[in-house]
This record gives structure tokens, C-alpha cells and sequence, in this order.
């Protein structure tokens, strides 16, 4: 079970008595991000004429690497059309682009964006999904201005956590030496300085999820100069983050490498939240189910996000407690108080705490008094983890969920009697075909996130976007139902999941025998597994088909004969005949494709040859990581290979394919 005590520096903890450090938690540091193509001759003649029709808007969208599905513009272009003439102004458009960025850029929703003003002085909008304190004034701001247009924005408290976060996960590491040289909180870029060789981000993506990258694929010890290895590092990094189910459609090596500071926390933040919510479930917590309420069955707590869960979770320990307050219903204004968290701490703490964890703050009026004492209380079992009052008080969500993260990690405090534990095989937990299929459709950032395959399809909406990325322009969102009615919820997603079959079999050609609307709708495990693999496979191809400038689809056999291509150019000896093969659990083959697109890239004095399930595991992990590493995104594990899962080594092959055509284009 992770767990942190609290980490002290001079870092850490900012000064009750300093006035300026409560000002520094209200400033933001802001960097301007301007496309290449908002300047584009293409997209300043659309505006000649003065505007532009709403027909126009999507392509331009796209031209600047906004992907919005059209359905979604329906409702947001009316919101921008000031004058209702289904036409947008330049000024108009630069407004729906500046809140689309924020929204689909992942790393953006560290902040808002925001847009100067003709006189030169930034005007600055509120993040709203950051904090509720409705107070920002332009001069607490830190700004990095490049040049006119959009720009985002990152809260100084959120790195300064983060900052402090990191150098106590990571205190250990003997190639970060994090304990003897800490990042320092105080300095605005140290923490995107040390995420520019890609060797943090790596090391902490294997802490959140264990065997996800194999460290003898990691460039380390790296000189400032070596540009080109700490590229292949952030290669890996994102690849793999990708394959755990970050989002990460607009990161790439150079963002990090230039320390873009919202991409960097974008990415930080979501490879945390991976590692604070990797044991909130029943394999680890049996005691979950306790939070069940009347009717729901164990499988039901899979379909909740961590957030829900922990929300039940803090609730179920009030209702243990003395506490008469209202329900905590998020991790914002409904905590600001401290008096949710102070009877939490009471009911969680170990009865033998010395001194006791009581309820004296609440005595306290002040509430960043009150939080401050509220805090201390959390000292007292080593579960404060970096938060501060002003994060109390203020109510950011962010941090205020990572708090509570941390204690049901470290004091879950669900214990069931010893009959009611379940046997380690009847546990329900997401299999590792579900999970790999729900990292593949969260590293696209649709929307909403996928907790949980079976309830979060049964609407059809992630697949019909899916659909559109895969082959745009192939769905028809007039006759899709967005939003739902009650009475006729049913009725409504039913005809979303039948267009979901039809449009499978036309145009996509997919094999959809005995496939009906109602068995997407009621979550049919088999044959929606079934469908999102069909979807999977045609993602990966149409990738491949894009890069090759095909207009035929790519077949298996096109991918064999390249793949057989490849080895030959280089003069291995090694030769694929199908996905099937049984020799291809050794890695063996996989290793020498990756050394014929990247010559010298694998180190075949790292593979073993015994031939055990040991041996071919290691070799199938440092096969994947190398594979990322050359700019494969690949989402098959380690046990895919070993066991010659025929679907994953396909994608694992198309992935590879992907990959050479990139190096050879570019």
C-alpha cells in the first residue's frame, strides 16, 4: 500500500508570518502557446471576407490541431455566434479556439487560457476547474509572452506540491539523487527543468504502474548536450504513459524538452493521479465493498472513477464519526471548512496515535487558522503530504483529492470480518484485456473518461467518436443522441448503439455476426470485448494507411511482408511467417525488427536466451520499452507476447511498421 509520510525541507512549508507567500499561492505562471498555423496563408483568407460560415469551422479546427467532433460544435458554436448570422467573426473564432485548446489540450486543464489584451497588460481568467477563489489580478502573474494570442496558465501551488511530491517518491532513486539534491519548489522552472531528459518521467511511470518500463532501455547519466538520448528518453516516457491511458494527443518530446510548463504538468499530474488511485480497488481493498449501497453488487464499485469512489469513502468514515455537517460531495468547496476533514482524521487515525488526533481544531474560528491546526492533526499519523491551508481553504480540487488519495492509502480503514473476506479468485477486478482496451480509448482524449468498458459504452457515444477518428466524417451526429431524457433514456441510447453496428458493418467492414444495438446497450462483456478489439485493430491500420498514402486498406500480409523486408535489409536471420508463431514469445524476432528500423539501438547482450517464463518476460518488457523508445506507440503488454496473443502481436507489428514509415518520412 503507498503511503507518504510528511516530507520536510525548507521547501515544504511556506511561512505563516510571510504575506508574500500567501500571495505567491494566487499567482499563476502562464506560457503562451501560438500555432505555426493560426498565421497560415489558408486561414487568414477564410477571413478576408469578414467571417466565416459555421460549415468552415471544423476544418479550420483541425488545420490548428483542435479535434472536436462535429456534434460538439452544434451547441458551442451557437454559444459564440454573437449576432445568430451562423457566421463567426475572426474575434469570435479566436474566442471558441482559445476554449477549445484549454478543453482538448490535455496538459491545459492545469489552467485556462488566456488572451492579452490590445494595451499589452494580460487579462487573466479565472481557472475554474482550479480553484474556486473568484480573485486573480493580472499583476500576480508570471508571464512568459513570445508573442501575441492564447496562452495557459499553471498554479504556483500545484508545482510547489508537485515539486514536493516528487522528491519524496522518488527520494531513493539513485540516478534522480533527489534526497541530496531536491528539486527546488521555490525556483518556477527547476521542476520542468528536470523533467527535460525524460529520466524522471520514466522512473516515476514505473512507480504508478510497476514493470512498465524496462529501466535498461532508459538513457542515463546524460550530459546537458545529449539532445538526441534524452529525445529517445521522452520518447519512451510518452509512449508509455500513453499505454498506461494518459492522454497525450498534443505532448510530444519536444514540448517537454522545451519545459512548456502546462504540457509538463498535464502529464506530471496525470501519471500522480495513476500512482495515488493504482490500489483503490477491490484487489487491494476487499473492505470496498462496504461502500455498496442497497442493490449494487461489487462489479458497480468498477464503474465509479477514484474520485466517486473516495467521496463514498470519506462519507461512509463521517458516518462512523460524530460529524453532522452535509455530505461531502467534492473535493473543493465542500472541504474548505476543515471540519469534514478533522472528524476524518479521527475516525481514521490508529487508536494507539501519540498525542491522540482529535477534534481541537474546530475550536479554531480562523478557518486557515483552523486548517493549519487541521493539518497538525494530520501530522500526527504522517499523512499531511505536502498540503497547505491556503490549499484547505482556497478548495483546489487537484490537491485536496491527493490528500484524501493519500489517506485511504495509507489508513483505508475498511475492515471486514475474516469470514467475509473473498478468496484472491473471487475478487472482480478488471482483466488485463479490458484494461489494455481502456488505456488504448483514454490516450485518445475522448470524451468522457472510461472508467469502466461495458457502462461507459453502453451509450455508444466513445465509440461513434471513435469511429470518426479512425474514418472521419463517418458518422451522421444530427441523428445521435447526445444527451438523454430520462423517460426515454433507454430508447435513446438504443438507437446511438444500433447505428454502432450499423456503421461497424457500413463503412467500416467490420465482422459484426450475432452483434446487435442491445448487447453494446447492456454492457455484453464477450461481444463488446469483441467490437472495441475490431475498433483497436482498425485504428492501428488506419494509422498505417495514412503513412503509407495507401488508398487500399493494410492487410496482416502487408505488415508479414514488410516486417520480413526489414529483417532481411539488415541481414538477420530471423523470419516472421504469422502472429501465431510460438518463437515469437522469446522477443527474439520483435528485437532484431527494432534493430533493423534503429541500427544499433538493441543491446543483445541484455536478452536471455534459457528459454524460461522468466527469461521471456524480461525480454518481452525490454522489447516494449524499446519498441517506445524508437516511437512505437504500442499497447500490448509483456504477457501478450510471452503468450503469443495473436490480436496484440499484430498491433504490437502494425505499431513497429508505424514507426519505421515516421523515421523513413522524416
Amino acid at each position: 500500500m503507498a503511503s507518504f509520510t510528511n516530507y520536510r525541507n525548507s521547501n515544504t512549508n511556506r511561512s505563516q508570518d510571510d504575506p508574500s507567500k500567501d500571495l505567491r499561492s494566487n499567482i499563476r505562471e502562464s506560457r503562451l502557446i501560438q500555432p505555426e498555423q493560426w498565421q497560415s496563408p489558408e486561414i487568414r483568407e477564410k477571413f478576408d471576407k469578414g467571417s466565416i460560415d459555421f460549415a468552415e469551422v471544423h476544418s479550420i479546427l483541425q488545420q490548428l490541431g483542435i479535434k472536436v467532433q462535429k456534434f460538439e460544435l452544434d451547441t458551442i458554436l451557437e454559444k459564440h455566434d454573437r449576432n445568430k448570422d451562423k457566421k463567426l467573426s475572426k474575434e469570435e473564432f479566436e474566442n471558441l479556439y482559445v476554449k477549445l485548446r484549454a478543453e482538448k489540450d490535455p496538459g491545459s486543464t492545469w489552467g485556462r487560457t488566456v488572451k492579452p489584451t490590445a494595451g499589452g497588460v494580460d487579462r487573466f481568467v479565472t481557472r475554474r476547474d482550479a480553484t474556486d477563489d473568484p480573485d486573480a489580478h493580472p499583476s500576480s502573474v508570471e508571464q512568459q509572452q513570445e508573442a501575441s494570442g492564447p496562452y495557459h496558465s499553471v498554479l504556483v501551488e500545484e508545482r510547489v506540491w508537485t515539486s514536493n511530491w516528487l522528491n519524496q517518491l522518488l527520494a531513493d532513486d539513485s540516478h534522480l539523487n533527489l534526497h541530496a539534491n531536491p528539486i527546488d519548489s521555490t525556483d518556477p522552472q527547476a521542476l520542468y527543468k528536470r523533467c527535460q531528459d525524460g529520466i524522471l518521467l520514466c522512473k516515476l511511470i514505473n512507480i504508478a504502474v510497476p514493470k512498465t518500463i524496462d529501466e535498461r532501455a532508459i538513457n542515463l547519466n546524460l550530459s546537458k548536450q545529449d539532445i538526441f538520448r534524452q529525445g529517445e528518453n521522452l520518447e519512451l516516457a510518452i509512449n508509455s504513459a500513453r499505454g498506461i491511458g494518459c492522454k497525450v494527443v498534443n505532448i510530444h518530446p519536444e514540448n517537454i524538452s522545451k519545459a512548456v510548463p502546462h504540457l509538463v504538468m498535464g502529464l506530471l499530474w496525470q501519471i500522480i493521479r495513476i500512482q495515488l488511485t493504482s490500489e483503490i480497488n477491490l484487489k487491494h481493498v476487499p473492505g470496498l465493498v462496504l461502500l455498496l449501497r442497497d442493490g449494487e453488487t461489487p462489479e458497480d464499485l468498477l464503474k465509479l472513477s477514484p474520485e466517486e469512489l473516495l467521496l463514498r469513502w470519506v462519507n461512509y468514515q463521517l458516518k462512523r464519526s460524530q460529524y453532522s455537517g452535509k455530505s461531502v460531495t467534492n473535493f473543493s468547496g465542500d472541504i474548505k471548512d476543515s471540519e469534514a476533514y478533522t472528524y476524518l482524521l479521527s475516525v481514521i487515525a490508529p487508536a494507539n496515535t501519540k498525542p491522540p488526533v482529535g477534534l481541537t481544531p474546530l475550536k479554531e474560528d480562523d478557518l486557515r487558522r483552523r486548517a493549519e491546526l487541521m493539518l497538525k492533526e494530520a501530522d500526527k499519523i504522517k499523512a499531511r503530504a505536502h498540503i497547505t491551508p491556503e490549499d484547505v481553504v482556497k478548495g483546489n480540487p487537484r490537491l485536496n483529492f491527493a490528500f484524501v488519495a493519500n489517506l485511504f492509502n495509507t489508513y483505508p480503514t475498511l475492515d471486514l470480518p475474516t469470514e467475509q473476506v473473498p478468496e484472491p479468485g473471487l475478487i472482480i477486478e478488471e482483466t488485463r484485456e479490458e484494461k489494455t482496451y481502456r488505456n488504448f480509448i483514454n490516450s485518445l482524449g475522448l470524451e468522457p473518461h472510461v472508467n469502466y468498458l461495458y457502462s461507459d459504452l453502453c451509450d455508444g457515444l466513445i465509440i461513434l467518436q471513435l469511429y470518426d477518428i479512425i474514418r472521419p466524417n463517418t458518422v451522421d451526429w444530427s441523428k445521435i443522441y447526445k444527451t438523454f431524457n430520462a423517460i426515454k433514456e433507454r430508447f435513446q441510447k438504443l438507437n446511438n448503439c444500433n447505428f454502432t453496428v450499423d456503421y461497424a458493418v457500413e463503412p467500416l467492414h467490420f465482422k459484426m455476426t450475432g452483434i446487435g444495438g442491445p448487447d453494446i446497450l447492456e454492457g455484453n462483456k464477450t461481444l463488446t470485448l469483441g467490437l472495441v478489439w475490431q475498433i483497436m485493430r482498425a485504428y492501428t491500420l488506419s494509422i498505417l494507411q495514412k503513412l503509407a498514402r495507401s488508398t487500399t486498406p493494410i492487410a496482416d500480409k502487408d505488415i508479414i511482408n514488410w516486417a520480413n523486408q526489414k529483417l532481411k535489409s539488415a541481414n538477420k536471420k530471423t523470419v516472421l511467417t504469422n502472429f501465431q508463431d510460438h518463437s515469437l514469445s522469446d522477443s527474439m524476432l520483435i528485437c532484431d525488427l527494432i534493430d533493423a528500423i534503429k541500427p544499433g539501438s538493441i543491446q543483445y547482450n541484455l536478452l536471455k536466451t534459457s528459454g524460461t517464463s522468466e527469461a521471456k518476460m524480461d525480454n518481452a518488457l525490454y522489447a516494449i520499452s524499446m519498441s517506445r523508445k524508437s516511437g512505437a506507440r504500442i499497447y500490448a503488454l509483456p504477457e501478450d507476447i510471452v503468450e503469443t496473443k495473436q490480436k496484440m502481436l499484430l498491433t504490437v507489428f502494425a505499431c513497429l511498421m508505424a514507426s519505421d514509415m515516421n523515421v523513413a518520412k522524416n
